[in-house]
């Protein structure tokens, strides 16, 4: 039987159906539909094979991609770097928090752009990002640094597939880099009132306060406004945070200082936001002791206001300047180290405050689900919150211990 030679005629196919023919190159040719390019007309998708059956094969697997949504978008290619800078200016930046895009936006433009800039964006492999963020932990950065620098471009890419720009997200196959598990102590009993006997004879000592007994967030403290405070009812909601101040030359960048010790400058940042989570906007009950120190702070602000006359901002900070301006958190951060000192306990970073307090409930014995509420924790996070903010300390430990020692040779009952 003589092999019959392979069909040449090329045959019209219905609007949007693939084709495949013979071209005059002599080799086999594909078309598949896969979508509306930018300017409304159909984006077709060209492959070339040498037999008819490989091209078959290969019209097929564009279909199923196409199918499956994992084709890329027609169009330039973008350069990795190219897709960050319009990903962190024209995407991300109306849509997140100030501080947010602020991270963001460093690790953009100091890290990922120099170091990965230049591949491809759908060229890309993980094999380059665990490359690189070893690299940038042989330069000197931390290793937190590279594992922010790794969320932050596992987000970026994750824009990119679902724009159709990418099919795989390969920073989410990269092995991140390693975190080594912070050990925190948090402070004792006795390192707590000897912080608030110091922290008594400062103003704005009930600042203090409420940190190491309720365990507000630094933002959320120098946040609070007396609004959100009810002294009469007993509690207090965490409803703004503070954000953390950024200035611009007010001088046309002539002064040559940083824009931040400008004589001139200009607050470009609003001084606060609004609490977004559920969980983070709360109501705490307030121990009568801080009801009564609160309510002698707002004797003492009340008493700034009159010596401030027509100085005084009138913001309704709970915890404000001598003219009634907002803190720094930059100056808040100094004085509680300073406090620390003063104090004669060893140093510890402001969140410390929070294991103290999220600890001390632990001690208390609250049940874990008013203890979620209190410490402003979401309920899908809680449990690895709590693991992570309450540390089993030495007394805890020995209650334990007793109540063991109790079960297993405490006096037996008599028969």
């Amino acid at each position: 039987m003589t092999e019959q030679p392979e069909q040449k005629k090329r045959t019209r196919q219905p609007n949007g159906a693939s084709s495949i023919y013979l071209g005059k190159d002599g080799k086999w040719h594909g078309r598949v539909t896969v979508g509306v390019r930018d300017d409304g007309k159909p984006d077709r998708r060209h492959v070339e094979r040498r037999t008819r059956a490989e091209v078959t094969r290969a019209v097929r697997e564009l279909e199923k991609q196409r199918d499956a949504g994992k084709l890329r978008k027609a169009g330039k290619r973008w350069t990795l770097g190219a897709w960050l800078e319009h990903w962190v200016t024209e995407i991300a930046k109306p849509y997140v928090s100030e501080n947010t895009y602020d991270g963001y936006e460093v690790d953009v433009r100091v890290h990922l752009v120099p170091g990965l800039g230049a591949h491809l964006l759908d060229g890309l492999k993980p094999e380059h990002l665990e490359r690189f963020y070893l690299k940038m932990q042989r330069n000197g950065s931390a290793a937190a640094t590279a594992h922010h620098v790794h969320r932050t471009i596992r987000v970026a890419l994750g824009q990119a597939v679902r724009r159709g720009h990418l099919t795989v997200n390969v920073a989410e196959i990269a092995k991140a880099p390693r975190l080594e598990e912070e050990d925190i102590e948090p402070f004792t009993i006795e390192e707590v009132q000897r912080v608030l006997l110091e922290a008594s004879r400062l103003r704005n000592s009930a600042r203090w306060v409420v940190a190491l007994a309720l365990g507000l967030r630094q933002g959320e403290a120098l946040g609070l406004h007396w609004e959100d405070v009810d002294l009469a009812a007993g509690y207090l909601r965490t409803r703004k945070n503070r954000l953390r101040p950024k200035y611009a030359h007010g001088c046309g960048d002539t002064c040559g200082r940083k824009p931040g010790y400008c004589p001139q400058r200009k607050q470009v940042r609003r001084e606060f936001k609004s609490t977004k989570s559920r969980a983070g906007r709360r109501t705490i009950g307030l121990p009568e002791p801080v009801v009564k120190l609160l309510r002698k702070h707002r004797e003492e602000q009340e008493r700034e206001r009159e010596a401030a006359g027509g100085g005084w901002r009138g913001t309704g900070y709970v915890f404000a300047s001598p003219t009634g301006g907002p803190l720094s958190p930059n100056t808040d951060y100094h004085v509680w180290k300073q406090l620390l000192r003063d104090a004669g306990v060893r140093d510890g970073r402001l969140h410390d405050a929070r294991h103290t307090a999220a600890t001390v409930l632990l001690i208390l014995g609250v049940p874990d689900v008013v203890a979620d509420a209190i410490m402003g924790w979401e309920p899908g996070g809680a449990a690895r919150m709590r693991a992570r903010y309450m540390h089993i300390t030495g007394p805890v430990l020995k209650q334990v211990a007793g109540q063991v020692g109790d079960a297993l040779w405490g006096e037996q009952p008599t028969t």
